[in-house]
């Protein structure tokens, strides 16, 4: 091939080469924004699951947190849909502030079902961490003049450094945490001691609201 043929097909190959580069970064773009919440802008639960397993690896101790909001569901038949979205957006943007702070990160796992991690100094931390979200997530939000409140219930596991903990795991035991503490009125709970056995959908225990029991007891 002589030079100018040289040329010539290198003059067309690179735009193709520089268009398709252009065509994959906008689809990377496009599923990065489809597994995130369209609501809240957090991470779905798919890619949420993602970075959590992620934080969860990196050394030090890692807190893995479910919080479940307490009486969304009355705002919702009061005031209608639109607070209650107005609602989620506020408390997720708290939450992901929260979660941020603390080098970790937060999600939305459904509904009114939100998920974090957060890492820690040390785990005697903890408590003053959940006092705060707790104070946070409290705050009242104001929709079209209407002032909308819901309260929490937190349930957090902490890991402290252990080798090779599943998230599944750690979101299970603070899932249980956080019953605990919805079954006391709501606040927050910190997981402590072996938790029993139990079946799972999706980590979450069930039985619970939104969950169905896995074929055979599968766990």
């Amino acid at each position: 091939m002589d030079a100018f043929h040289v040329l010539a097909a290198g003059g067309t190959a690179a735009p193709l080469v520089a268009g398709w580069s252009a065509h994959m970064l906008l689809l990377r773009r496009r599923l990065a924004r489809a597994r995130l919440d369209a609501l809240t802008g957090l991470p779905g639960r798919e890619l949420f699951t993602h970075v959590a397993r992620r934080d969860l690896r990196r050394p030090g101790s890692m807190a893995a947190l479910v919080v479940d909001l307490d009486g969304f569901k009355a705002v919702n038949d009061r005031h209608g849909h639109a607070a209650g979205d107005a609602l989620l957006v506020a408390l997720a943007q708290r939450l992901r502030y929260w979660a941020s702070s603390l080098d970790g990160t937060a999600g939305r796992l459904g509904g009114d079902e939100f998920a974090a991690t957060a890492r820690l100094v040390t785990p005697a931390h903890l408590p003053g961490h959940l006092r705060a979200l707790d104070t946070a997530l409290r705050e009242p939000v104001l929709h079209r003049d209407t002032t909308l409140a819901v309260g929490a219930s937190t349930g957090a596991f902490v890991h402290g450094g252990l080798p090779q903990v599943e998230l599944s795991r750690a979101l299970r035991r603070a899932d249980e945490a956080m019953y605990a503490a919805k079954r006391d009125g709501g606040g927050w709970r910190i997981a402590d001691g072996p938790v029993p056995e139990m079946t799972t959908t999706n980590s979450r225990r069930t039985g619970r609201p939104g969950t169905t029991p896995l074929p055979g007891g599968a766990r």
